[in-house]
């Protein structure tokens, strides 16, 4: 019987991961993966929570239990990288690299000499022999979060949810007596819990105040806590008041400068040009040619033709995008495979 090691996080999706697998026939343990304990001020981390709800649902089905501290590892991977970007002044994205390094990395090594033969997710992707599609329901699809994994990876690795829907997967667990079936599902950072990026950080990084710069005339608007704290595009939380919404277009770090604007036509806002740095290929890396591209998870799919230069990829964007920062990644697609992406220089 093929054994299979379920990240369970104690949540609806990773549940009826492991409920539909054993009904497949498959001999299933279920895997908590203990990455973030530590509580910040006013906010109490679930982790411990979430363990229980696993544990609970692995009683319910009769299977196996264990428990993976990566917790070291997954603050020297993905948090310390995380307020590393930040402290750089770009805009990284922790999920995509908690799936490279903990889930798809660390945690199938760690399955593997353990005994398992493969492992599975609630991620709602498809993987067919190492490659990587988007799933049925494209609102849901988390393929952006996932452009980083390998091939050899993916061939280890069920994603029983691809082909459904949240509200069916809902559905389904609830039919199954589930005792997550109603559970929310998780924000903010991944396995944090409920905690905005400038609540997090604030823990690690020195509040600094500086100004608030008008792009065009050059004059001081108003004052930040923090220029760390602050993305392209960004409207909410400047705190100028009156008049027309600004929106950020740019930051010196040096200086502690953020710089503004009302144009929402401001030229640094949009971009059809985008060059990509740490580029990966979850397989080989595609011809030059026209691809369809994400620049943010949820972002609508684009066209953009795609050339290299050296270790990086170039993107030339048929139609301009709107607010790409430095730091976040860009996902790149045939039809509905998953090819890679890259960083954002």
């Amino acid at each position: 019987m093929t054994k299979v090691y379920v990240g369970m996080s104690g949540g609806v999706d990773s549940s009826l991961t492991a409920a539909l697998l054993k009904e497949q026939g498959y001999d299933v343990t279920g895997v908590y993966m203990k990455n973030w304990t530590k509580d910040l001020p006013g906010m109490k981390c679930p982790w411990a929570d979430d363990l229980a709800d696993a544990k609970r649902v692995a009683v319910q089905l009769g299977i196996d239990f264990k428990v993976f501290d990566f917790e070291n590892e997954y603050k020297h991977k993905v948090v310390d990288y995380m307020i590393d970007e930040y402290k750089a002044g770009r805009t990284p994205n922790p999920d995509i690299m908690c799936n490279q390094e903990v889930k798809f990395k660390i945690f199938l090594e760690t399955a593997l000499e353990d005994g398992a033969d493969l492992i599975a997710t609630g991620h709602y992707a498809r993987a067919e022999d190492g490659v990587l599609k988007m799933a049925t329901d494209t609102n849901k699809d988390q393929t952006y979060f996932l452009y980083r994994v390998t091939g050899a990876a993916l061939k280890k690795t069920l994603f029983p949810l691809g082909e459904y829907t949240k509200p069916t997967v809902r559905d389904m667990a609830k039919a199954r007596g589930l005792f997550t079936a109603g559970k929310k599902d998780s924000q903010g950072i991944c396995f944090v819990g409920k905690v905005g990026i400038r609540e997090f950080l604030s823990q690690y990084v020195e509040q600094v105040p500086g100004e608030i710069i008008d792009k065009k005339s050059g004059k001081t608007l108003g004052h930040h806590d923090g220029a760390i704290f602050y993305t392209l595009g960004q409207r909410h939380g400047l705190d100028l008041g009156g008049g027309l919404p600004y929106y950020v277009v740019g930051k010196d770090m040096g200086k502690n400068e953020v710089y503004v604007t009302t144009d929402l036509n401001d030229e640094t806002l949009w971009k059809d040009t985008v060059q990509l740095k740490a580029v990966h290929w979850i397989n080989d890396a595609p011809a030059a040619g026209v691809y369809t591209i994400r620049i943010r998870h949820r972002a609508t799919l684009t066209n953009a033709d795609l050339s290299f230069d050296e270790s990086r990829a170039k993107l030339t964007i048929h139609d301009q995008q709107r607010a790409i920062a430095s730091g976040q990644s860009v996902v790149i697609y045939r039809d509905d495979v998953c090819l890679g992406g890259g960083i954002v220089l």
